[in-house]
């Protein structure tokens, strides 16, 4: 049997989590002198609240090895094999955790750990993926694999209400903060190779403004991956994240459109009002290329070479459906 692991900086829901049989591993938060689990002890309202009144961002740490070596333990003693993800090891040690974990246990043969590369439901996109696969019994080098193949066309992007909470969390200057409060400036960051950066700003807003941002990626998700498609907020008003669910059925190709809440980790940073809409891409254009068609190691992703990355991820999608057999099923929308 394969089990499925990942930190709680998937921001899965409940619902899927329990659908999909994953176990979350809890990233920690740090407020003052008192620690609480990520998703089970602490809610993103109580950290707002706390960070507001203390005008501070909460620390976040890695899971401790030891709640690592307990959830992996509990799967060793039945001879599973085990893939874990881990949000990008740009932003967090998480899956070097789950690494030293494993080696704890003389189990490292077991359990492979996958550095996602990406964060929130960017990373529960991949999760999903590798969670039906083992339903279907595909072996798990078979199945990190394929996750390893997707991870370049994992799409994760948001818009934020205000840049307080990133300036407080370090991750944007007083100058940029200020600037953005009076002009009512709103960025879109996106996670580029393990990254989160800044390549558009908004103005105006946020309701207008998470419009916007959605239209902006229409082409790119009328040519994304088909099963799924995540909108993931940090308390947004819901008549806001009603027009863009609306927005992505509109577009008829979608089966699935799943709404569901930051955890406390992404929330700490990112502050309320915070929107992404994040998908797998697919077709022909895929926005930054995955450097492995690079043939020639030049840096410029030519013609034959984009289209041999193009080739490449319409053949893993078209394999996943005739391995599927259930290219039109529905999953239930929760």
């Amino acid at each position: 049997m394969i089990k499925i692991i990942a930190d709680s900086t998937c921001d899965l829901s409940d619902e899927l989590i329990k659908k999909y049989d994953i176990d979350i591993l809890p990233l920690y938060i740090h407020m003052g002198d008192k620690e609480y689990k990520d998703k089970l002890e602490i809610t993103p309202q109580e950290i707002y609240r706390w960070s507001d009144e203390n005008r501070t961002t909460p620390k976040t740490a890695a899971p401790s090895i030891e709640d690592a070596m307990n959830i992996i333990e509990k799967y060793q003693k039945q001879g599973d094999d085990i893939i874990m993800f881990a949000i990008s090891e740009d932003m967090s040690t998480s899956a070097n955790v789950m690494r030293m974990a494993a080696d704890n246990l003389d189990y490292s043969d077991h359990v492979y750990v996958i550095n996602s590369e990406s964060l929130s439901t960017g990373i529960g996109l991949l999760v999903i993926e590798a969670a039906v696969m083992a339903q279907k019994d595909k072996s798990p080098q078979d199945i990190v694999e394929i996750i390893e193949a997707y991870k370049p066309y994992v799409r994760a992007s948001f818009v934020v209400d205000t840049l307080k909470y990133l300036h407080r969390g370090g991750r944007c200057s007083s100058t940029a903060t200020l600037v953005g409060g009076v002009l009512k400036l709103k960025p879109r960051i996106v996670v580029e190779n393990g990254k989160m950066l800044a390549d558009k700003k908004y103005r105006g807003k946020i309701d207008k403004v998470i419009v916007q941002y959605v239209k902006d990626l229409e082409n790119a998700l009328l040519h994304a991956k088909k099963d799924r498609v995540f909108i993931t907020h940090s308390g947004c008003d819901d008549e806001v994240v009603n027009i863009v669910k609306k927005y992505l059925k509109d577009l008829h190709h979608f089966k699935n459109i799943y709404v569901t809440n930051a955890g406390g980790v992404i929330s700490s940073h990112c502050g309320p009002g915070t929107l992404g809409v994040l998908f797998i891409a697919a077709g022909e254009k895929h926005g930054p290329y995955d450097k492995k068609f690079d043939a020639n190691k030049n840096g410029i992703m030519e013609d034959h070479e984009k289209a041999a990355e193009d080739a490449y991820i319409r053949h893993l999608v078209e394999k996943e459906k005739r391995d599927s057999g259930e290219e039109d099923q529905e999953e239930e929308d929760f």
